[in-house]
């Protein structure tokens, strides 16, 4: 028997979700809920092991919100051959080389988010067009942090991010003005999950 093939074949992909139909339906939901309630956090509904440098809930959007037509770029964070292979193979997805051409971005180093203008933020007539950030963060907490207030917020609510920049409420400012232009971010600490879309104002106290 030859054993060539296999000796030197590479290896398979990590595993994706165990019940890619079940498990995507509790995932859409969570996400969901995280974009119509800013500020609120979601619990990883599924075990999922991604390769790393990529995170459980960021992978677990990226297995939803991802498919044959979503071209996504990676930043340099995220550059692995592993994450790149684990992404065309559960989810299909294009990988493309500039923000710019991205219908969503995965970012791995969220303190290198210092400027939103490289994402596509819409046109006037279809501003549903302007990119998704899946944004890999070191935690949340809520009741902490910024103020949030906007559609989906009763009054305020407030929401604390390690892992961004200092002036990301800055940043985000300047993003909010766009609406209903911009872009929207989803917040994955490893097994959270809050989102900002970008109807949200953020400040800090």
């Amino acid at each position: 028997m030859d054993t060539r093939h296999a000796t030197n074949a590479a290896p398979a992909p990590a595993p994706g979700l165990a019940d890619p139909v079940f498990d995507a339906q509790r995932l859409f939901r969570a996400a969901l809920e995280a974009l119509s309630r800013p500020g609120t956090i979601q619990a990883l509904p599924v075990d999922l092991t991604p390769p790393a440098p990529l995170t459980p809930w960021a992978a677990a959007l990226a297995l939803t919100l991802l498919d044959l037509e979503t071209p996504v770029w990676l930043d340099p964070a995220l550059e692995a051959q592993a994450v790149r292979d684990w992404l065309r193979f559960h989810a299909g997805c294009p990988l493309v080389a500039t923000p710019d051409e991205a219908a969503f971005a995965l970012v791995g180093d969220a303190s290198a988010l210092d400027d939103l203008s490289a994402f596509p933020i819409g046109a006037a007539e279809y501003p549903d067009q302007g990119a998704t950030l899946i944004v890999q963060v070191a935690g949340l907490r809520a009741d902490a942090g910024w103020t949030l207030s906007g559609p989906g917020i009763k009054g305020r609510t407030r929401l604390a991010v390690a892992g961004l920049p200092a002036a990301f409420p800055a940043i985000w400012a300047e993003n909010a003005a766009l609406h209903p232009q911009g872009v929207d971010i989803f917040l994955c600490a490893p097994h959270a999950l809050a989102a900002l879309p970008r109807s949200v104002t953020v400040r800090e106290d």
